[in-house]
């Protein structure tokens, strides 16, 4: 029974791992982000997993990222803005900058 129970457990975890990242790629789809951006490749801005990977052991990173995401910026990878996006909330904000934090 304990072993039905963890496999169980495990099968759950995997699940909602796979929910997450339909959630991240779904948001980034819908609120535009891959127009300027990709998983692995550098269009307009810089691809997910470059940020991920400059932004790698940050603790700040999140924070930083998800007001980057609602107000914009410019300089942290070149001199072409990042426009803001107002029509993502601070939770779509927070979904999209941990989905882009977890490529690799």
């Amino acid at each position: 029974m304990k072993k039905l129970f963890a496999v169980a457990a495990i099968a759950g975890l995997l699940g909602s791992t796979a929910a997450f990242a339909d959630a991240g790629a779904d948001l980034a789809k819908a609120k535009n982000c891959l127009a300027c951006h990709a998983v692995d490749k550098k269009l307009v801005g810089p691809s997910y997993k470059d940020v991920a990977a400059k932004y790698k052991g940050d603790k700040t990173a999140e924070a930083k990222l998800i007001e980057k995401v609602q107000k914009g910026g410019v300089g942290a990878w070149g001199q072409i803005p990042m426009p803001p996006n107002p029509q993502v909330n601070a939770a779509e904000a927070k979904t999209l900058v941990a989905w882009v934090l977890a490529q690799k």
